[in-house]
């Protein structure tokens, strides 16, 4: 550029910029942002505070809480039966994944049951409770039948059916609290009087624990003298005959563990230490491995425990292998699920309305608790040897069928908390309309540009017929402006 062409440009009140200069010159925004110095982030924890608060107070927290807590409590136990049963399985020419694969049927089994179990309303469990009271009885009879009733470990508690064993114990342990909430809820008003609260309280609950007593499998029968507890105290039942019944079964127990040699023993290798052969193995490994786990354990795979050393390392000493794979930490995180499944239903207890769901969200809560602590203080030698599995964790068919359904429960009665199905409503609707698919912008744009064109073009037509009108006007003023002149022309002449 000349100095020619910019005094001519300045003249003109324009000035041409230079290459350099509009390369260089960056665009600037006149918005600047400004953080405070003492929360350039805002008030984090407030919104942290707040937001925690407004999910402790939906209505919903106990639904979403027990399908996280349980899913949780699920994937571990598969993760656990892979790593706990693959060495076995790999000594006995199977697959190293054979375990997982048996599990995860099971687990795929129950969420159908799950699932079932949830879509059903609470009504239909009050009306079924006798007739799946009446089923588990029966199947839990048929374990004293010859040629399918199996004896394992001295207890006679299993169903042989083709290829497959079934626990009939654990489904009758849900038929059960079922039932509890059922009758105790109907007999609500009348527990004070003596005959209301003996019958047919006394006979069903004495059938369903003497059906379990005679295989020998005195921890079963534990656990669900622990959920018929639970929900006899919900119910209301005055104390003194609370007292009564607990100080009856007590004396039970004392008189089953006295009876029996194996039972004695336990007890006395528990009490002193001192076992003869190796009827403190399981104990002795189960501790060995969770002292070999320290803190944060030896990896998860690597377990010493479960090349033969620990009987029953994937069935009711998982939790020793827990510790020694996963360490403390794994096995406090463990503990930490089961506080959080029984403060939510705790919580599901304080804010349903209706007895029966009470009493029956009590014995299932007595059930599951009762059983997860009862094995995991064994394995820690809190307590004798008793043979119970951890719930959901634990390797077996039945168990986890049982439990899991026993969670879809729960989850039935959850969505009938205050609130609660108008939250999970809310909650799938806005998820609904956040994956809908919309119309494109583009679509209202083009009909804009169309509107648009279409009114220019009426526009330019209707302006193009007024000048086409005003040059005729112009045209016939201008001949008859001629004419007049013409005229007055030919008069002159």
């Amino acid at each position: 550029m000349t100095m020619e062409d910019t005094r001519r440009d300045s003249r003109r009140g324009t000035a041409r910029p230079t290459g350099r200069t509009a390369a260089s010159r960056p665009e600037r925004s006149t918005d600047v942002v400004r953080p405070d110095e003492e929360h350039p982030l805002g008030n984090i924890s407030g919104r942290v505070r707040d937001g925690v608060g407004t999910w402790l107070r939906s209505p919903a927290l106990d639904f979403y809480g027990l399908i996280i807590v349980g899913a949780l409590l699920i994937g571990v136990g598969l993760v656990m039966v892979l790593s706990s049963s693959s060495v076995g399985n790999i000594s006995r020419g199977a697959s190293g994944f054979a375990g997982l694969i048996r599990q995860g049927t099971f687990a795929g089994m129950g969420l159908v049951g799950l699932v079932a179990a949830a879509l059903m309303p609470p009504g239909f469990y009050r009306k079924a409770a006798w007739g799946l009271f009446g089923l588990g009885l029966l199947l839990q009879s048929l374990v004293h039948v010859p040629g399918l009733g199996v004896e394992v470990y001295g207890n006679r508690n299993w169903i042989q059916i083709g290829s497959q064993r079934l626990q009939p114990s654990e489904f009758l342990k849900l038929a059960l609290a079922v039932w509890l909430g059922a009758l105790l809820a109907m007999k609500r008003p009348l527990l004070h009087r003596p005959f209301h609260l003996l019958f047919p309280l006394v006979p069903g609950v004495g059938l369903a624990l003497g059906l379990v007593v005679l295989g020998h499998d005195l921890g079963t029968t534990l656990v669900m003298g622990m959920l018929v507890a639970g929900a006899v105290w919900v119910a209301g039942v005055p104390r003194r005959w609370f007292a009564l019944a607990g100080s009856a079964a007590l004396l039970g127990v004392v008189f089953l563990t006295v009876t029996s040699a194996n039972r004695m023993a336990r007890i006395g290798n528990w009490l002193h230490g001192t076992c003869a052969g190796d009827s403190c193995l399981q104990s002795e490994q189960g501790l060995m491995g969770l002292a070999e786990g320290g803190w944060w354990g030896v990896g998860l795979g690597q377990s010493r425990q479960k090349w033969g050393r620990l009987p029953a390392a994937e069935d009711d000493y998982i939790f020793a292998i827990i510790g020694e794979e996963l360490g403390l930490i794994g096995t406090l995180g463990v503990v930490l699920l089961f506080t959080a499944l029984a403060l939510i239903m705790f919580r599901m207890i304080t804010r349903l309305h209706d007895p029966f769901m009470q009493i029956t969200v009590a014995g299932i809560s007595a059930w599951l608790l009762g059983q997860a602590f009862v094995n995991m203080m064994v394995v820690t030698g809190l307590l004798p040897v008793i043979g119970v599995p951890l719930p959901f964790i634990s390797s077996g068919g039945s168990a986890l069928l049982a439990s899991m359904t026993a969670l879809g429960v729960l989850l039935s009665f959850a969505r009938r908390e205050p609130g609660a199905q108008e939250a999970i409503s809310a909650r799938f609707g806005s998820v609904r309309r956040s994956i809908s698919v919309l119309p494109a912008p583009r679509d209202a744009g083009e009909d804009t540009g169309r509107t648009a064109r279409s009114g220019r073009t009426g526009r330019s037509a209707r302006t193009g017929s007024t000048a086409r009108t005003g040059s005729t006007t112009r045209s016939t003023r201008s001949s008859r402006r001629a004419s007049r002149r013409g005229g007055t022309s030919r008069r002159t002449r």
